[in-house]
């Protein structure tokens, strides 16, 4: 749906005209000025149970790769958008690619969430791999098949090559170890160690373990999970990736979980988690401690499954996607529909929020950083249109 841009502007002390940068969203009775909320509402518990037993005996079922041999087992070219041509559109392009012409059109999948090997790592690079993962959510018009993740590699930027992977959800019935699509929206990814953290809209978060990618059989893209011959399918794709444990709500904040994105600069790292809305009164972000000795969230004092927010604001931002916190200051991504380019807005606690507009491509989404190149990464997902893109953060 199209957004009107005045929609993100209620509120402001002025309005400029379409095009312009700058320009801050302040306080007023229908936008208050983003403020500090009670970050003891938004607490996460570990789900009760374990995939362990499911995950070794599809461990033993199948074979089980690294994440540089799904890298190099790329069977999608990639097209590195160049200099000129990112100019045109993104303002302070650094780099960026286009997927191949089946991806960029197909209704069955829609890209939403975006990180890299450098949230991954700091030093950026897994397993002597460059790599950009993306996550899209299956549409269900050729049947509902969840969420797939892109996993690029961009070890050579110049050529980049891509492979999609079924996410999947384990089980164990009747001592038969199996898996399931993970139905979500997927909205937004980080990649910290071997996790991969996903978003899930109403529930919390899930986390996928890269220390177990298995090879299945690709030969039938009807069916997902284990088959009465015995084999092993995931629609069509040759890797699945599975979830190893969970996240839920059990605050009473009720928070939307539409993105993520991982914070370096914070002590312990952390993420921050944000809501889409629309209109965007009460639009919040809030961010929660992650532990990098076993990659999980930080747990409360006295506690083996809860884990409390450490900071909440309420932002009010209209139809934000994405968002990342550096050193204090904060981006985030908002989108105006399929008919404008997306929009950026910065800000620090304490101040206003202010948009720089048309500086994202349309229908921006999630956001993902790497430092050692200062690239704000970000994906579009309208069909025709779909780049997986980044700006110079530090140029705004």
């Amino acid at each position: 749906m199209s957004i009107p841009r005045r929609s993100l502007l209620t509120g402001l002390i002025a309005i400029p005209a379409a095009g312009a940068a700058g320009a801050l969203i302040g306080a007023s009775p229908a936008a208050a000025a983003p403020a500090s909320i009670d970050r003891t509402a938004f607490k996460l518990r570990r789900r009760a149970g374990s995939y362990a037993t499911a995950i070794a005996g599809l461990d033993a079922a199948l074979p089980n790769v690294s994440v540089q041999h799904v890298l190099d087992d790329g069977n999608r070219a990639a097209t590195r958008i160049t200099a000129g041509e990112g100019a045109g559109l993104v303002t302070n392009f650094a780099a960026g690619f286009h997927f191949e012409s089946g991806d960029d059109n197909t209704a069955e999948w829609i890209p939403q969430g975006i990180t890299t090997s450098s949230d991954a790592l700091d030093a950026g690079v897994y397993e002597d791999r460059k790599a950009v993962l993306v996550s899209w959510y299956s549409t269900g018009v050729d049947g509902q098949k969840g969420v797939r993740v892109s996993f690029v590699n961009r070890t050579d930027p110049l050529a980049p090559v891509y492979r999609h992977v079924l996410l999947v959800e384990p089980y164990t019935s009747g001592g038969v170890h199996s898996y399931r699509p993970v139905n979500i929206h997927a909205g937004g990814i980080a990649w910290y160690g071997h996790h991969l953290y996903v978003v899930d809209t109403s529930n919390g978060l899930r986390v996928f373990d890269l220390n177990h990618l298995w090879q299945v059989s690709s030969t039938v893209s009807t069916a997902c999970g284990r088959q009465s011959d015995g084999s092993y399918q995931a629609f069509g794709y040759k890797y699945v990736l599975p979830q190893s444990l969970a996240y839920d709500q059990v605050g009473t904040g009720g928070l939307r979980f539409s993105f993520i994105s991982l914070d370096r600069t914070t002590a312990p790292d952390s993420f921050l988690v944000g809501e889409y809305g629309n209109p965007g009164t009460g639009t919040r972000l809030v961010r929660w401690g992650v532990d990098y000795t076993d990659r999980e969230l930080v747990q409360d004092s006295g506690s083996t499954t809860d884990s409390t927010a450490s900071w909440a604001y309420r932002v009010d931002v209209t139809s934000m996607q994405g968002a990342l916190s550096l050193n204090g200051k904060y981006f985030l991504s908002t989108s105006d529909g399929d008919s404008n380019d997306g929009d950026l807005g910065t800000w620090t606690p304490g101040g206003s929020v202010v948009m720089h507009y048309d500086t994202l491509p349309v229908g921006t989404e999630d956001f993902t950083y790497r430092s050692n190149t200062d690239e704000l990464w970000t994906v579009s997902e309208y069909a025709g249109r779909r780049m997986a893109i980044s700006v110079k953060a530090g140029a705004f």
